[in-house]
């Protein structure tokens, strides 16, 4: 099995994210010639000059296109529009570029919103025609999926090493704990640790509780997407998960625990729930690259909420100082 890192230049998109700073950490270790981040600030990857500046300057040999418009249930119900074009656009663009300029293997980043709302659990990736998404992020999800066809069809007609990857809901530290637009994990803790220090006496919580979800540390998605970029070269997508999953109810009540917050939890049921249940079959990443995540659930979790209480108590420490101190 040849390694499709080792010895070359790298381009990852999305390299300074949440995501992104694992998968280059993890790349280093994999032995490429160079590793080059193309930032948002010098290089807008929605546009075509911007794509064209990123490969000439990176002169990528693979890339790893990580780099998304992304958010939770409330963010995607109020940019569908903006999530569809400007994920479709990026990407899109990307992979003509990348052939174009003969870049020899090329990652996507999918995403579970891309999987039919009633999907059977677990999610297989032969499941993933059999239906249309989740309304809420159906825009995002199918914008991400476009880019697995386009991946099959240049890999039809033009031979890229064009390969698919569907990671589950991420969660970890240094997550995005925005109110506004992050997901389940960091949101609740956001609401219990606040929650706590604050002295409330509850929190609310979207919809009924009773979804489901699986995820997956976010060290664990890193070591997985360079796994299936060195060893993988196949043209059906593949999921990267830990097959289990949990009820939103169920996590609360775990997150509060860790977060030590005792007050109600209230559900606010006229906000919705999203997709009725998410988990996926990993089996084929395990059977084609190897790749099984390692993180404890529980442990996960602890780590995540420890490091937003960290960052809580630093920022808490910092604002005490006054300005001729700092």
């Amino acid at each position: 099995m040849t390694d499709a890192i080792a010895g070359r230049r790298v381009l990852v998109t999305g390299g300074g994210g949440f995501l992104g700073k694992r998968v280059v950490a993890r790349l280093a270790e994999a032995g490429p010639s160079a590793i080059f981040v193309p930032r948002s600030a010098d290089y807008d990857l929605r546009a075509h000059d911007g794509i064209e500046a990123a490969i000439r300057d990176g002169r990528p040999e693979v890339i790893l296109h990580l780099a998304a418009v992304v958010g939770g249930i409330g963010a995607n119900r109020e940019n569908p529009g903006r999530f569809f074009y400007e994920n479709a656009i990026m990407g899109i663009q990307l992979i003509e570029q990348a052939r174009l300029a003969g870049v020899a293997k090329f990652v996507t980043v999918g995403t579970v919103c891309s999987y039919p709302k009633f999907t059977p659990v677990p999610f297989h990736e032969d499941d993933l025609w059999d239906g249309y998404p989740e309304e809420t992020n159906a825009p995002y999800g199918l914008a991400k999926k476009m880019l697995l066809v386009q991946s099959q069809a240049y890999r039809a007609q033009y031979g890229l090493d064009a390969i698919y990857l569907i990671p589950v809901n991420l969660y970890g530290p240094g997550d995005n704990f925005d109110p506004a637009s992050s997901h389940v994990i960091p949101a609740l803790i956001k609401k219990c640790v606040d929650g706590r220090e604050a002295g409330a006496d509850h929190i609310d919580v979207w919809g009924t509780g009773s979804a489901s979800r699986e995820f997956l540390y976010v060290d664990d998605a890193a070591d997985g997407i360079v796994l299936a970029a060195q060893r993988y070269d196949g043209d059906e997508p593949v999921n990267l998960g830990v097959g289990h999953e949990i009820t939103i109810r169920e996590l609360v009540v775990l997150i509060a625990e860790l977060a030590g917050f005792t007050g109600e939890i209230r559900w606010d049921t006229s906000k919705p729930d999203g997709q009725p249940r998410r988990a996926l079959d990993p089996s084929r990443a395990r059977e084609l690259f190897g790749f099984t995540a390692r993180t404890p659930w529980e442990e996960g979790l602890r780590r995540t909420v420890e490091s937003y209480r960290s960052a809580g108590l630093r920022a808490t420490a910092d604002a005490k100082v006054s300005p001729a101190r700092r």
